[in-house]
């Protein structure tokens, strides 16, 4: 909320929000329809977590530390779109249609959704606008706002902590998982690249976007898994195993673009 009031929401959140809701529906689409990917990607736990990043709670602080401020809007906006896409997509995929929904645990994944950074951030931006608080807030939450983003990456930490935990063999993977693994740190990545050069995004702009794909799998789709029971050994593999490589794969991708801009 404090970085969109200081920097102002504009069409490019829009843009990007839409870019990274479309693209992933895309791709899912795709997926199945496909037999090539869909031997790859047999499932839904696998397809998402190959397309749906941390941009939350990694991919922000990332942004925040890599670009200029003035490219908060892209960023923001594309992780609006994945937490968008993931919440309302997500549950209806994982669901096990052979069964009654389970109305306790669709009320839990829509307070998620309500409570993600994204969406809790435009709601108090757009309280602020109609109350025309944008301005004062704005200078009051600017600094707490980076230190809160900062902060930000102890809550992966902390569940990277509960899966390491947790019994088996995190880097025993098959095929199936490395695919996905592959699709969410590369492939994922080169396809934001493409497409913002398709859309003349700017050397900033393009980068903003393609770090947001470039994040590692996000903490929602264990969750999704968890919380409907479905492969959650899977999940848990590929959140663990990409942001352990997203520890190279991500100044690596940074290190490529400003070679290429």
């Amino acid at each position: 909320m404090g970085l969109l009031l200081k920097e102002g929401i504009d069409i490019n959140l829009i843009k990007s929000a839409f870019l990274a809701f479309s693209l992933i529906g895309l791709l899912i689409i795709l997926i199945n329809i496909f037999p090539i990917f869909k031997n790859r990607l047999s499932n839904y736990t696998l397809q998402l977590a190959g397309l749906i990043g941390n941009t939350s709670f990694l991919g922000i602080p990332i942004a925040m530390a890599l670009l200029p401020s003035t490219t908060i809007n892209f960023t923001i906006g594309f992780d609006l779109g994945t937490t968008l896409f993931a919440w309302i997509f997500g549950p209806f995929f994982l669901q096990d249609k052979s069964q009654n929904k389970n109305v306790q645990k669709m009320e839990g994944l829509i307070n998620a959704l309500i409570n993600s950074p994204a969406s809790r951030g435009i709601i108090g931006v757009l309280l602020a606008y109609l109350f025309h608080l944008d301005e004062i807030l704005g200078n009051y939450l600017w600094i707490p706002s980076r230190i809160v983003i900062a902060l930000a990456i102890i809550i992966v930490g902390t569940r990277l902590g509960i899966i390491t935990n947790q019994k088996g063999n995190f880097f025993d993977l098959n095929e199936e998982i490395k695919f996905s693994i592959l699709l969410k740190l590369f492939i994922l990545p080169f396809i934001v690249f493409l497409i913002s050069k398709i859309l003349n995004f700017d050397d900033y702009q393009s980068s903003a976007v393609i770090l947001q794909a470039g994040t590692p799998t996000a903490i929602s789709t264990i969750l999704m898994a968890e919380a409907y029971d479905v492969k959650q050994k899977i999940a848990s593999k590929i959140l663990f195993t990409t942001t352990l490589i997203s520890i190279v794969t991500i100044p690596f991708l940074k290190t490529l673009l400003n070679a290429i801009n």
